[in-house]
């Protein structure tokens, strides 16, 4: 019913995902975004465990007074959320400046047929 020109419009051409997974721009990419996620993991998920486990065994410490009936569990508690809004603000920025243009140029590559360094990608 008059979508005959949409529908043409997404068909996708036949890709080998294998030549792009295999190409160096797709493996320097997904190098990039894993020397970012997994130290930043690994010091989120420490600071976490360090903070449930001050709460659970260290009581006197974070029951310490800080301002008025506000403790340190609650100030720590706060620290935990705001260090979620940073990370993910740093993740953003730095997918913008160090992911995107490398997953843009592999898209390209990708929607022109060619991947560089292995044959063409469309069939």
């Amino acid at each position: 019913m008059g979508n005959e020109a949409l529908s043409a419009e997404t068909t996708q051409p036949d890709v080998d995902f294998t030549a792009v997974q295999a190409s160096p721009r797709f493996q320097e990419l997904r190098g990039r975004h894993r020397r970012f996620v997994f130290p930043v993991l690994a010091a989120c998920l420490v600071w976490y465990l360090a903070y449930v486990l001050l709460a659970i065994y260290a009581h006197d410490f974070m029951s310490t007074p800080v301002w008025g009936s506000v403790n340190l569990a609650m100030v720590l508690g706060l620290a935990q959320v705001v260090t979620t809004f940073a990370v993910t603000m740093w993740y953003v920025s730095y997918a913008n400046r160090r992911l995107d243009p490398i997953a843009a140029e592999i898209r390209d590559e990708i929607e022109s047929g060619t991947v560089a360094g292995s044959e063409a990608v469309a069939r």
